[in-house]
């Protein structure tokens, strides 16, 4: 089995998992997943990490003005709120109201002290690897020195 089927595998394991212990807008977030969370859970995340240990997908939060939110995935090892762009529902039908909502939610996010990592999906689909080297790149930065957050399970135990 491949890389990709074996984190393929691994993703949809962690939505069901995620799913059985979810309710409410978050199930309803959860049963929305589509090609661009698979995208950055499968292609991004899962060869750079090897693991999806410690990543919570639709994760809940409070914006700094009160309004529920959520981060597409979220990595509780680091903190970082990664997020799939797509240019329709992201740029081009956008509202005002809604661009300035967008914006709160990442600053709302730094207040938490949740780094905001957005990849678009053109980006994701045609150059993976860009995406990937900024994610060895930031891991590796938020993980100087506790190198063991980043291993696998099996790394570890080797």
């Amino acid at each position: 089995m491949d890389k990709k089927s074996v984190g393929e595998k691994a993703y949809f394991q962690l939505l069901e998992n995620q799913m059985r212990k979810a309710s409410g807008t978050r199930l309803e977030q959860l049963r929305k997943q589509g090609e661009g969370e698979r995208k950055l859970l499968v292609e991004l995340i899962w060869p750079v990490r090897g693991s999806f240990e410690g990543i919570i997908l639709e994760k809940e939060f409070f914006t700094l003005s009160g309004v529920k939110a959520y981060i597409d995935a979220y990595d509780l090892n680091v903190r970082f709120g990664l997020e799939v762009e797509g240019f329709v529902p992201h740029a081009e039908n956008i509202t005002r109201p809604r661009f300035d909502f967008e914006k709160m939610r990442v600053r709302s996010m730094g207040a938490l002290g949740i780094l905001y990592v957005p990849f678009t999906y053109d980006e994701m689909d045609k150059n993976p690897d860009v995406c990937r080297r900024a994610l060895y790149e930031l891991y590796g930065k938020s993980t100087a020195g506790t190198a063991e957050a980043l291993l696998s399970p099996i790394e570890k135990e080797l």
